[in-house]
């Protein structure tokens, strides 16, 4: 691809991100979590899970807090996770609600060659009623960050949901009417005159909308230093369109944009060598990116909740498409589509700062 043809296809930003352009910074966040009230068991009040959620307001990933402004810096914004499923600590720490599942993982993962990837695992506590795990905060030290949540994977939902909801296949009226609000020719005919869909419908439709069936991940949400979160990222399905992402949320910014492929690579390396990754089926995991305006930039895996070891102890491969029964979760296709969106993302911006450079010296 030419220089100046590159520079062209990238100059206009898609519409999608045009929006972040536009936002404006506002005193909490008004984004809730679409994964956050998608899958409710039945006989559970959808409505007030819904209104609870909505006031919580609350981003799901295990990012809980963050400074808010220079002149608020004892203010925090809880983005990741249920309504009360995060706590703050001291010592640079923060409290995840505690999760069996978690903490078995996080444990393992201290032992793997995987934990410099991982928030650091301080163990539990328990404050009242309820019992905390002990995270690292991936914020500490960090000066208006910019984040970006990319959940991994073909699919997120475990094979027992997927059993679970065609054993109790009821007709859900929340789902279609999610279904409807993103794409109103989703549902089928039946489904429209039933106006409900089944949860099994529901979960596999939730995966094939958007990249995650594709390109074995999805944006899930941003937040710029400003402040100002967008989550509507669903229609971002191809290489072009993830680059295009890579060059907002980094601003165009070499020394990013190198620091988060490298970072990339040498995750891909330590999952090589990881037991614990060959021997786990990786579902509703995500890659945080992270980054300051000091150029300060990492990716950490977190959010282990789903992730559990396979019964016959098989090693799965992570790269190859999922069929049912298998439990491969895809996790490395989605790992080599960042990496390659990161490659190009990197070629666009060093291709437009030559192409700056060689202007101002005409100018001069």
């Amino acid at each position: 691809m030419r220089k100046g043809s590159a520079t062209h296809q990238w100059s206009t930003p898609h519409p999608i991100l045009s929006k972040l352009l536009q936002s404006s910074s506002t005193s909490s966040v008004n984004f809730s979590s679409a994964e956050s009230d998608d899958v409710f068991s039945e006989g559970e009040d959808v409505g007030s899970r819904r209104r609870a959620f909505r006031k919580s307001r609350t981003w799901k990933t295990y990012l809980t807090m963050m400074h808010w402004s220079m002149r608020r810096q004892s203010s925090w914004v809880q983005l990741a996770g249920h309504q009360g499923t995060f706590q703050l600590s001291e010592g640079g720490e923060v409290l995840k609600l505690y999760s069996e599942v978690e903490a078995k993982c996080l444990d393992c993962l201290m032992r793997d060659p995987l934990r410099p990837f991982v928030p650091q695992y301080h163990g539990l506590v328990t404050k009242g009623d309820h019992g905390y795990i002990r995270l690292e905060d991936l914020l500490s030290g960090l000066r208006k960050p910019v984040i970006m949540d990319c959940k991994m994977g073909v699919r997120t939902y475990q094979e027992g949901e997927l059993i679970k909801a065609r054993t109790k296949a009821t007709l859900r009226s929340d789902m279609y009417q999610k279904m409807v609000e993103i794409d109103p020719s989703a549902p089928s005919a039946e489904e429209h005159e039933q106006r409900g869909v089944t949860k099994c419908r529901y979960l596999q439709w939730r995966d094939t909308n958007s990249s995650t069936s594709t390109l074995g991940f999805r944006i899930e949400g941003v937040m710029m230093e400003d402040g100002s979160v967008q989550r509507d990222f669903r229609k971002i399905r191809t290489f072009a369109q993830v680059t295009e992402a890579f060059l907002f949320f980094t601003r165009r910014q070499l020394e990013i944009l190198k620091a988060y492929h490298s970072r990339l690579l040498a995750l891909s390396d330590a999952l090589k060598n990881s037991i614990f990754f060959r021997t786990h089926e990786v579902i509703g995991s995500s890659l945080l990116f992270v980054h300051d305006h000091s150029s300060k930039a990492s990716v950490w895996m977190i959010d282990f909740a789903k992730t559990t070891p396979v019964p016959d102890a098989s090693p799965l491969r992570h790269n190859i498409p999922w069929a049912e029964g298998s439990r491969e979760d895809g996790y490395l296709i989605g790992l080599t589509s960042l990496i390659t969106s990161l490659s190009q993302a990197i070629s666009v911006a060093s291709w437009q700062l030559e192409g700056s450079c060689g202007e101002e010296k005409i100018v001069a």
